[in-house]
């Protein structure tokens, strides 16, 4: 008895004492695959140091636990890199997965689906490619499934109806194909839809209207056709409805304001909307957002006295019939700061309650309607508009002196009206106006000198007005004028000044149709940025100064109907001229044969007398004297061929036996450890051999004058990819370009530098000297063939770049370029940004490259390195080169900055800087300046979608380009102020933009 008793004792105590054997198992379970998971991915910040076996699982970063199991892994925004494990389908008891804002990438795992007590998981802003794992119906306790910003493709699965809880699907910007699942009305649960930017086609289901917990709909950016269910209108719990930018129409419920009692957002632009505006979206209190434009809404516009949260209320291009008097009804807005009813048929007069609106407003446009009267003097309570358009309507009277208060205005728009008088010298005060227009008005007087001050301005057109007088000289000297410099069709009268010479940036001069008397200026022949000239209809005399053949970006020149005398300059035929109009002037002698002289449609030579030669045509008379003329230039060439051809030959005798000394008394080289410090990896020749299957073809990525670049594998099982850029010895300058990318990269981290993670200086296998740098591997390849996949030739099948990716692209660039000139202790100057040498992570993040020019030091001198381009010495790559460094032989900050502009300008026009459109003086920079007026459409890229609602920011964005890559580099903007800029217009355009 006692035995049994003892033996009963025992067995509960080591019953109740002993650790459940499952416990401990499950546990080293969860440890063993969160591990698994961490070896599967590149941690390069260090975020998941801390998972390791020496601490407690549950004190790892970013997990949580209940009862020593793991219920959750947190870890948003930590630059994690790299495929997500299998294992993580053995984390039985998770219920939250967030991973969103990574670099994540590859397929996602289909053991996820086995995680039945799942929640919530958010794996969105990666790269996850492939289509949605089947059985995610399996996950029944799902809430919220975020996918958005990812490369998913495939279509959206129905089961996802089978989940019971869902209240969240965030899909937007994908891949996606096909309809919408018309399933999805099923998940009674719903409450937020996101599908924005996925390529989905076809109707909006009926179904969606019976998702009665819906509070935000987003189907933006696909290619839906049909009308708007109307069950999705009586969803009375929505306060976010996105369906812009697609190809619906139909007509809007005229009990919107009553059945959507909640909405907030309401953007239905760029569709074939028609009908009238429901004079029910007065009673929806809440709204914040009006985004109707594009669309083909008519009728007047209802009242919306009651709309006081309203903060951006667009309506522009559409069929609007009404008076001004609606204004009225928005003083009550007191958060109102954009307004836009441009492009309608809107009639009456500004009423004087246009002064009672939110001071907070920054855009008011009314332009192209037909709307008359003058302009209310309450407007100057309207301190912090910036954005001002009424061209294009009836507005009469004068210019209200009140608008002197408008001390934040940008630009103003004010051509073909009305009004009269004489210009106020108020406009002194608008120091930042940077777009002034007056075009097509009456007014009359002086031109005021005070618009002297405006030293931002970037366009000024006063064309078309009664002005008379001098020219002021103080408007001449605005050096900061760079687009266009408007007086025409006036009554000026007297000399051009001879200030002119100061608007050496300027891309167009309007002086015709005026009064204008004297010679034409030699100082013109400073205007070296000049595309168009037009003088015509003037009483100009005298010869065509010869100062005019500095002029090489010339496109147009009228100098019609003055009287100009003297002879046809030759150096008009050597201009890229395509518009050429001398009539009506006292020009005589023999016309040239050569350029824009070749084409008789454009050209105009008519009303002068005494012309002869020229093209057969012309049916001009044959000058006397030319075959002797050109007996005289046969005989000097005789003369100077062989003295050329000695001289030459004497050049190549002295390069062949320094290029021999050279070789033979080679400069040491800086060792890697000398170099980095010691601190890369150690890899030998035979290491990148076997990595890079030989130096196969089929690996290399990239190549360039100092040698090619190729993708290698140094660790098959665990997939590390690195860059491997083997260095050309052979070519001269090469271990230079070695050295400088050494030295540059060797003390510098960030994130938007390329990472250099080894040096390899040694020989090869048959003794030869090798040289190789090591860097991390971006998957998405170069900008440059993200910009140009459709080139013919390139066998890139990539997505074209979004706006917003665009400029988060420019952004990261400008950050490394901040860091570059002031963030590494040094001023590090790179010396040849272009696109191919900006690289793209999994995250699309642009990181700077190839540093094979790059200066540490703040005094270089062009002896520093060899010209990798051009015979002429100057550093860098034919297009992205800044002017100064041809002339003066020095690489400097201001140089990487008018190169960052270019790429500006190149991404957001589509057009290289060597594209054959340009020559010369025709450059990419002029191109952009002289369209940022009125002709911005005709040149930003076609495949880009631009609606009304980003054309401004467009503008902004180029402007910064123009501004960057200006002639003189102490006129370009500082990179600190382009990064800000840039900042804040990213900031200020996502929420006009659905391609995010």
């Amino acid at each position: 008895m006692m035995t049994i008793l003892l033996s009963l004792a025992l067995f509960f105590f080591f019953f109740f004492n002993t650790p459940p054997l499952a416990t401990c198992s499950s546990n080293q379970t969860d440890q063993l695959s969160l591990l698994a998971i961490k070896s599967s991915l590149q941690d390069q910040q260090g975020a998941l140091t801390s998972w390791n076996q020496t601490l407690p699982l549950c004190s790892w970063r970013g997990i949580q636990c209940r009862r020593n199991r793991v219920v959750a892994i947190t870890l948003p925004s930590l630059g994690l890199v790299g495929n997500l494990s299998p294992h993580i389908g053995n984390l039985s008891l998770l219920t939250n997965i967030t991973l969103n804002n990574n670099s994540l990438h590859g397929p996602i795992p289909p053991q996820i689906t086995l995680l039945s007590r799942l929640e919530f998981l958010d794996f969105s802003n990666n790269s996850f490619m492939g289509v949605l794992p089947k059985n995610l119906s399996q996950c029944i306790n799902l809430v919220q499934l975020a996918f958005s910003t990812n490369l998913l493709s495939g279509t959206i699965p129905n089961e996802l109806s089978f989940l019971p809880k869902l209240e969240a699907i965030l899909f937007s910007s994908n891949r996606f194909s096909g309809l919408i699942p018309s399933s999805i009305g099923n998940i009674t649960t719903l409450q937020t839809l996101s599908l924005g930017a996925c390529l989905l086609i076809g109707e909006i289901p009926e179904s969606l209207g019976r998702l009665g917990r819906l509070t935000f709909l987003q189907l933006s950016q696909n290619n839906l056709t049909g009308t708007i269910p109307h069950g999705l209108f009586n969803l009375s719990s929505i306060f976010y409805f996105d369906v812009s930018v697609n190809s619906l129409h139909g007509v809007i419920p005229s009990t919107i304001g009553v059945t959507l009692p909640n909405l907030a957002i309401l953007f239905l632009a760029q569709n074939k909307f028609s009908g009238p505006i429901p004079n029910s979206i007065s009673n929806s209190s809440l709204i914040e957002y009006i985004i109707l434009s594009s669309n083909q809404f008519s009728g007047p516009v209802p009242n919306l006295e009651r709309l006081t949260l309203i903060q951006n209320f667009y309506l522009q291009s559409n069929l609007i019939e009404d008076d001004m008097s609606f204004i009225s009804s928005l003083t009550n807005s007191t958060k109102l700061k954009r307004f836009n009813v441009s492009e309608n048929m809107l009639r009456g007069s500004l009423p004087e309650s246009l002064a009672n609106l939110s001071v907070l407003v920054k855009m008011f446009d009314i332009h192209k309607n037909q709307i008359h009267g003058s302009i209310p003097l309450g407007i100057g309570n309207l301190v912090n508009l910036d954005v001002v358009d009424l061209s294009q309507n009836l507005l009469d009277g004068q210019i209200p002196m009140s608008m002197s208060k408008l001390s934040n205005m940008l630009n103003l728009f004010m051509g073909s009206n009305r009004f009269e008088g004489e210009l106020p010298s108020l406009f002194r005060n608008m120091t930042l106006l940077s777009r002034f227009h007056l075009d097509g008005n009456e007014l009359s007087g002086n031109v005021p000198s005070s618009l002297g001050s405006l030293s931002n301005l970037l366009e000024l057109d006063l064309s078309g007005n009664k002005f008379a007088g001098l020219i002021p000289r103080e408007i001449m000297r605005l050096s900061s004028l760079s687009i266009v410099l408007n007086l025409s069709h006036n009554s000026l009268e007297g000399s051009i000044p001879s200030e002119v010479g100061s608007l050496r940036n300027l891309a167009a001069l309007d002086l015709s149709s005026n009064r204008l008397s004297g010679v034409i200026p030699t100082s013109l022949s400073s205007c070296v940025s000049l595309q168009q000239l037009y003088l015509d209809e003037n009483l100009l005399q005298g010869e065509i100064p010869a100062g005019m053949s500095s002029l090489m970006g010339l496109q147009e020149l009228d100098l019609s109907r003055n009287n100009l005398s003297g002879s046809i300059p030759s150096f008009l035929e050597n201009l890229k001229l395509e518009k050429l109009n001398l009539s009506f002037n006292r020009l005589q002698g023999e016309v040239p044969s050569k350029g824009v002289f070749t084409n008789l449609s454009s050209i105009s030579l008519d009303g002068n007398q005494g012309f002869c030669g020229g093209i057969e045509e012309l049916k001009f008379p044959t000058c006397k004297g030319v075959q002797s003329s050109k007996a005289k230039l046969s005989t000097l060439w005789k003369i100077l061929i062989p003295i050329v051809v000695i001289g030459g030959l004497c050049i190549v005798i002295l390069v062949f036996f320094k290029c021999k000394r050279t070789k033979e008394n080679p400069r040491p080289v800086v060792s890697s450890e000398d170099t980095i410090g010691g601190q890369l990896l150690r890899l030998s020749y035979a290491d990148l051999l076997k990595a890079t299957n030989g130096f196969s073809e089929s690996n290399v990525v990239g190549s360039g004058r100092f040698g090619s670049v190729y993708k290698a594998v140094l660790d098959d099982e665990k997939g590390i990819v690195v860059a491997v850029k083997v260095v050309n010895l052979e070519v001269r300058g090469a271990s230079k370009t070695f050295m400088a990318e050494c030295r540059a990269l060797g003390g510098i981290r960030h994130r938007n530098l390329v990472k250099l993670v080894s040096v390899c200086d040694s020989v090869d296998f048959k003794g030869n000297d090798f040289k190789a740098l090591v860097y991390e591997f971006k998957v998405n390849g170069s900008l440059d063939k993200w910009l140009h996949n459709n080139e013919e030739g390139s066998s890139e099948d990539l997505k074209c770049l979004s706006i917003i990716q665009k400029l988060n692209i420019a952004l990261d660039i400008a950050h490394g370029i901040k860091y570059l000139h002031f963030g590494s202790g040094s001023s590090i100057i790179h010396g040849d940004l272009k696109p191919s040498n900006i690289l793209l992570d999994h995250d699309m993040v642009a990181c700077v490259g190839d540093f094979g020019l790059a200066k540490i030091s703040s005094n270089i001198f062009s002896s520093s390195y060899e010209s990798n381009t051009s015979s002429f010495g100057i550093k860098g790559t034919l297009g992205y080169v800044p002017p100064e460094y041809g002339t003066f032989g020095s690489i400097s900050m201001q140089g990487d900055v008018y190169s960052f502009g270019i790429i500006i300008l190149e991404m957001f026009i589509n057009k290289r800087p060597t594209n054959d459109l340009f020559g010369g003086e025709v450059n990419l920079h002029k191109y952009v300046s002289s369209a940022l007026s009125h002709g911005l459409m005709d040149i930003i890229d076609p495949q880009l979608e631009i609606g009304d609602l980003k054309m401004e920011f467009i503008g902004r964005i180029l402007s910064i380009g123009v501004s960057c890559s200006k002639e003189n580099p102490r006129d370009r903007m500082p990179i600190t102020r382009v990064e800000n800029e840039l900042a804040d217009i990213l900031a200020q355009l996502q929420p006009f933009c659905w391609d995010v």
